[in-house]
């Protein structure tokens, strides 16, 4: 099977096949030795990612918020959080990043604002029905007295997705009750993230990563969700584990009228004009967690965002089919708007994917094989802070977890992937910072042997064979093309051909026979044959 690529590459498009490093800003690096990561510890940090070999960083809310959602509760979006550093701290990482050849990508949060954002505030003072409110989604509530919610949505965080005011309204938030929904059919809104986005690429920064990209608009009555007969209630709760996307079979399509509708296009189109006044090929990329690939295709059209998350690679189990599935589904749903895909195995959200695929050694080999065929592949990758260094998910202890998930529904939550990477040292803090206290989420006592400074140079560490791959995607990617020829060699088997290289991954108990050629790369050791859990580039 061949999948043709049509997409004519303008050269300044960076992003294109770019590989950017997700830095999760509390977790990174600290300079200040309060436990948590901020930006002139990301700044100091910048010539390690440059010699990694990556191309762009994006960076997780960084903005004055109050943190209950680690940032994803913006109550300025044009201001730093003391926590973190100052603007002038912003400017300098800016400036030094430029220095050595990295963009920057940093995150936008458009469908919710935090409660202590000065709108939510004067809606809080404001009356029913008053201007001031007309910027969230208030309304009022079910039953006699208006004691229920106006409909029957859930929180992505488990619990309603609506909070009662002492006024008797009520007022909608997918995610935290400190984090309520703009109502974006108000044209204050749009506005005033248009002037968000022109206050940051004044500033310098190459681009927007989009949260929740798919969720700006409701439907205008806000009516119920319709539940198939033993359909949970949810709106969009289990999308982060099975939806956005996920396998290409066909399946039974939710009902969310909380998620994806038509009218978020407009917004983008909007943001793309703003973009295009500006040198450098600025872009945006959006978390939209859709349930088909054609629907995530939309949000990539010329005239829209740049990229958008493919987390159906994220999601597909441990198959030869099921990764074969996902690139030519993507393709196929890319072709028609004429986008290259974005290819994702972990982030901030999700379980690290060495524990995804059963953890230990096994875990960590199936983990580099993904990841060096997915780096093989067109268009461009992400990786997450420490999945370099093979990190795991950590069991972190129920007195230390701080996701509000956690606190909604008893269950364990995000934190076990937002533990501060370690960089050197035998104990906590590993180097994250300076002093000999744990940071803001302990560390595991056992990492000595993960960190930066224990792998830097030593054959087959997880740190070393990242920055081989990097180099040789780096050294093949540009000249490579777009063309990709699906081969068949077997049912455990994934093989492709990109160019000169062909790239096979063994997904099954039994070494493989391997087509002919020269080794480029190798996630793990090959002779004659392709051990299991392992990827090898041939040239």
């Amino acid at each position: 099977m061949t999948l043709n690529d049509p997409i004519q590459v303008d050269p300044s498009e960076w992003w294109r096949h770019a590989v950017t490093y997700q830095v999760y800003v509390r977790s990174f690096a600290d300079s200040d030795g309060d436990g948590i990561g901020d930006l002139p510890g990301i700044t100091s940090r910048l010539p390690y990612l440059r010699d990694l070999g990556v191309d762009a960083l994006w960076m997780t809310p960084f903005y004055t918020s109050p943190q209950h959602d680690h940032g994803y509760d913006v109550a300025d979006y044009c201001d730093v959080d003391p926590r973190f550093g100052s603007l002038a701290d912003a400017d300098t990482l800016l400036a030094t990043a430029h220095d050595l050849g990295l963009k920057v990508i940093v995150d936008l949060v458009p469908n919710h604002s935090s409660d202590e954002h000065v709108w939510f505030q004067a809606a809080l003072a404001a009356a029913p029905g008053s201007p001031e409110r007309a910027r969230y989604l208030f309304r009022d509530g079910r039953g006699e007295n208006g004691e229920l919610p106006p409909n029957n949505w859930d929180s992505v965080f488990g619990g309603p997705a609506w909070t009662r005011v002492p006024d008797g309204q009520w007022y909608l938030h997918l995610f935290d009750s400190t984090q309520p929904d703009f109502d974006w059919r108000n044209p204050e809104v749009g506005d005033m993230f248009e002037d968000v986005l022109t206050f940051w690429l004044d500033r310098g920064v190459d681009g927007f990563r989009v949260d929740v990209a798919h969720g700006l608009y409701k439907v205008a009555d806000l009516r119920d969700q319709v539940l198939q007969e033993g359909e949970r209630r949810g709106s969009g709760a289990d999308a982060h584990q099975s939806g956005g996307g996920g396998s290409m079979v066909e399946r039974t399509l939710r009902d969310e009228p909380m998620w994806d509708q038509p009218e978020v296009h407009d917004v983008y189109r909007r943001w793309h004009r703003v973009l295009e006044k500006y040198d450098g090929d600025r872009m945006t990329v959006a978390e939209a967690w859709t349930q088909t690939p054609e629907s995530m295709a939309k949000f990539v059209r010329p005239d829209e965002m740049q990229q958008s998350f493919n987390f159906s690679w994220l999601l597909a189990g441990w198959s030869a089919r099921e990764f074969s599935d996902v690139i030519t589904g993507t393709f196929a749903a890319l072709e028609p708007v004429g986008a290259s895909p974005t290819w994702v195995l972990s982030n901030h959200d999700v379980i690290r994917h060495v524990t995804r695929y059963g953890g230990g050694a096994q875990g960590l080999a199936r983990a580099k094989a993904s990841t060096l065929a997915m780096l093989a592949l067109p268009g461009s990758s992400y990786l997450y802070e420490g999945e370099e260094l093979g990190l795991e998910q950590v069991d972190v202890e129920p007195e230390f977890r701080q996701d509000p998930s956690w606190f909604r529904t008893g269950e364990p939550g995000r934190d076990g992937c937002r533990v501060p990477i370690p960089w050197s040292g035998t104990e906590a803090p590993f180097g994250f910072g300076p002093g000999h206290e744990q940071p803001w989420i302990p560390q595991p006592a056992d990492w000595a042997h993960l960190t930066v400074a224990a792998q830097e140079g030593v054959e087959g560490s997880t740190l070393e064979f990242y920055r081989s791959a990097l180099a040789a995607r780096r050294d093949f990617a540009q000249t490579a093309g777009d063309h990709v020829e699906m081969l068949e060699l077997g049912a455990d088997v994934l093989g492709f051909r990109r160019g000169p290289v062909t790239v096979v991954l063994n997904c099954g108990t039994t070494p493989v026979a391997l087509p002919e050629g020269e080794v480029v790369m190798a996630s793990g050791p090959v002779d004659d044959t392709l051990p299991p859990d392992t990827t090898v580039w041939l040239r």
